[in-house]
């Protein structure tokens, strides 16, 4: 299915010396309109002028009757492992890894043109997401061609699928990214819908690949949503990994 365009809100500032841009994916059953609100939070409060926000719309899904980065698992929007995998194996069987993947090469598309057109340099570039967004954003900082060499990924109230075919690369490549890519994950504390132990698993995995890189928080009574809290310390964090000038 065809993606509807992107809609895309430039800089509040269009003559910045440092131009960067941030593509920030919805999750499953929203639309890029939903986030509209967060970009306006930040130019309300003047914050990051500089910076460009690309927000893309997910195809319709038949599967899922709902616009969808990937058809989600039966029964459960988030991927849960199986009890009986050995430890060190993952199970990526229930896993849409096709549709996954056409949506990380989508994103990466769009990464292309910031850089073709925009002339931007990678580390000027930052892709995030919620929920399945979030999953979409860190398969493309992790298995995409641009695998390591972005500013940054955000990650909100979200999960990492295809867990075996990650590990897999990392054991082979033994080092993904070499800690150019920084990483912002949170997480509500009272998320029915990915619970907490699902993101402190895949922390723990990222963490492990990319170490220090990685910048992780639970908010305490946080459902599957956004606070006030984690809209602070997103923007406290993409001021470190986008600053208006040279360090």
């Amino acid at each position: 299915m065809p993606h509807d365009p992107p809609i895309i809100i430039p800089a509040s500032n269009a003559d910045s010396e440092r131009p960067a841009t941030i593509i920030f994916l919805h999750g499953l059953g929203d639309e890029a309109n939903g986030w509209t609100d967060l970009v306006s939070q930040f130019h309300a409060a003047h914050k990051l002028p500089s910076l460009k926000w690309i927000l893309p719309n997910a195809p319709e899904n038949e599967d899922a009757m709902a616009q969808a980065w990937f058809r989600p698992k039966p029964f459960s929007l988030i991927p849960l492992p199986k009890r009986s995998v050995d430890p060190g194996e993952e199970d990526d069987e229930d896993d849409d890894e096709e549709g996954m993947m056409k949506s990380v090469e989508y994103i990466c598309r769009l990464i292309d043109r910031e850089v073709e057109e925009g002339k931007l340099p990678l580390e000027r570039i930052v892709v995030g997401g919620f929920s399945q967004g979030c999953a979409i954003a860190l398969l493309t900082g992790l298995l995409s061609r641009y695998a390591g060499r972005l500013g940054g990924v955000v990650g909100l109230s979200g999960y990492l699928p295809l867990l075996g075919k990650v590990s897999k690369i990392v054991e082979e490549k033994g080092q993904i990214g070499g800690n150019a890519t920084k990483w912002f994950l949170a997480h509500g504390s009272k998320d029915q819908l990915v619970p907490k132990r699902v993101f402190t698993s895949y922390k723990e995995n990222l963490e492990g690949w990319e170490g220090d890189s990685v910048e992780a928080k639970i908010y305490e009574g946080m459902g599957h949503s956004t606070t006030g809290a984690e809209v602070r310390d997103l923007c406290s964090w993409l001021e470190k990994v986008l600053p208006p000038e040279e360090r």
